[in-house]
């Protein structure tokens, strides 16, 4: 007679424990993923708009000129209801301000700012230190 085939219930035990310790280590760093994928709507959007205001400080040598959507000749999201990015702003001294709305694990607070700074007639961006987006990782400083 041919002996048994198959799997100890300690075999099976084993396996499912690595499954279940692989889906502990997968299931946050896929939510991560998630939030840092819906963000890229703030910094696309926030991108043009750093953009534009580059434009307008090159033709014009001031932020103050360059703050609202007719001066810069684009269209500001204002309140919007869907999507990650709720509004952004744009200030007298270049600064460009994101808030999110809350969004696959995005929340309302989640905001962003991105700073101009001229130097020799050449702009450079930074973001925030303590803003939400870099201490979140969901941009790179």
């Amino acid at each position: 007679m041919k002996g048994q085939k198959g799997f100890t219930l300690i075999e099976l035990m084993i396996v499912v424990a690595i499954v279940g310790i692989l889906a502990a280590i997968a299931l946050p760093a896929y939510q991560n993923y998630m939030k840092k994928a819906a963000y890229a709507e703030v910094t696309d959007t926030m991108a043009a708009v750093k953009s534009a205001i580059s434009v307008c400080y090159n033709e014009t040598s001031s932020f103050a000129s360059c703050n609202t959507a007719a001066q810069l000749g684009i269209t500001l999201p204002t309140n919007k209801a869907t999507g990650a990015l709720k509004t952004i702003a744009v200030d007298a001294n270049g600064v460009i301000t994101a808030s999110p709305n809350a969004y696959k694990g995005i929340v309302v607070g989640d905001t962003c700012t991105l700073t101009p700074t001229v130097a020799n007639g050449v702009i450079t961006w930074a973001y925030g230190a303590a803003d939400a987006c870099v201490t979140n990782n969901y941009v790179k400083q």
